[in-house]
């Protein structure tokens, strides 16, 4: 009997060294320390910045031997942006994609890399992000708010509008509900070009968009396609109103829990990675477009020029007009 009971208790220790170690930041694997990153983002398993985020998880583990170890979780598994953002500045070991608008919740000025027609083009935002204004932005991240940038230059492409019904001019806008993103500078931005903002996941935009809760949302063409938009809403609109470049944080005190080696890894590897996948992206929009049109959406050309003048306003309500000027000048 006493056999018995002291295998039972040694069974019972082992299955709590185990669950300890697989909740953990990090572990032991023999004489080495283990740390893992949870990677959490609300875009579909099989969009091509999902497929970035795989195969950095497979360099960080191939390159730190086994040290460091990211786990992608797709489809907002770990919860809203907002929520991991949160549980990323407590220190718990996540990671999330991220962008000016919300990062301009802790950060105000940032928030403009997220504003209307501040570029055209990928290139202009990323002079942006490499800037001495950007990096001082990351430093009150960092300082003030604990939270880390790994890396801003993962690019998703333009964003437009999604309506069942064509849209020529900011007039054709008014009185539409349209999903986009909680943060200041994205609601003010649609509210500026004539529609509704109406703030939500965006996993639940297919089911609200179908049940008639929103008259449409505003989406680059990955996540049009990839969440397969295309069986609920019937043109996509070229506005281009947003240059959607995007961000990786943790939180500065789980970071500094990484031996320096391993930051150093994984700030490289996040841009490098970052680097390629935004290209990639930027050379696929007529790819999506025609896969979009042979699930019977339609391509709408609008007046670009009567969008861009109805968005400046948003500068304006925002208090965004000389930084705009000072950043143009930054980047000539």
């Amino acid at each position: 009997m006493k056999k018995a009971v002291g295998l039972g208790v040694a069974a019972l220790l082992s299955m709590f060294v185990m669950t300890g170690c697989s909740e953990g930041e990090s572990a032991s694997e023999g004489d080495k320390e283990t740390f893992t990153l949870k990677m959490s983002t609300q875009m579909a398993d099989g969009h091509p910045m999902v497929e970035g985020f795989n195969e950095l998880s497979e360099i960080l583990d191939e390159k730190s031997d086994g040290r460091l170890k990211m786990e992608v979780y797709p489809s907002a598994q770990l919860g809203s942006d907002e929520d991991v953002i949160e549980q990323a500045i407590q220190g718990v070991n996540v990671a999330v994609l991220t962008d000016g608008g919300r990062m301009g919740n802790y950060v105000e000025d940032i928030g403009i890399i997220g504003a209307p027609y501040l570029t055209d083009n990928y290139e202009d935002v990323l002079k942006i992000t490499q800037g001495d204004t950007f990096k001082s932005w990351e430093k009150e991240l960092a300082d003030e708010n604990d939270i880390r940038v790994l890396s801003f230059n993962w690019y998703d492409g333009a964003r437009h509008f999604l309506t069942n019904e064509p849209i020529e001019t900011p007039e054709d806008l008014d009185g539409l509900r349209i999903r986009t993103p909680g943060a200041p500078v994205w609601s003010e931005s649609i509210k500026a070009m004539g529609a509704t903002p109406i703030a939500m996941p965006w996993t639940e935009v297919y089911t609200a968009i179908q049940q008639g809760a929103i008259d449409g949302a505003e989406a680059q063409h990955t996540s049009t396609y990839s969440s397969r938009i295309y069986e609920v809403v019937k043109y996509v609109n070229k506005t281009s109103h947003f240059q959607l470049i995007n961000g990786i944080i943790v939180g500065e005190k789980w970071f500094e829990t990484l031996p320096e080696d391993l930051q150093e890894l994984l700030l490289v590897e996040t841009k490098a990675v970052a680097e390629e996948n935004a290209k990639m992206i930027a050379g696929m929009s007529e790819e999506y477009e025609e896969k979009m049109k042979a699930e019977g959406m339609e391509i709408n050309e609008v007046d670009v020029d009567a969008f861009k003048e109805a968005a400046d306003k948003a500068y304006e309500i925002l208090g965004l007009t000389e930084l705009r000027e000072q950043i143009n000048e930054e980047i000539k």
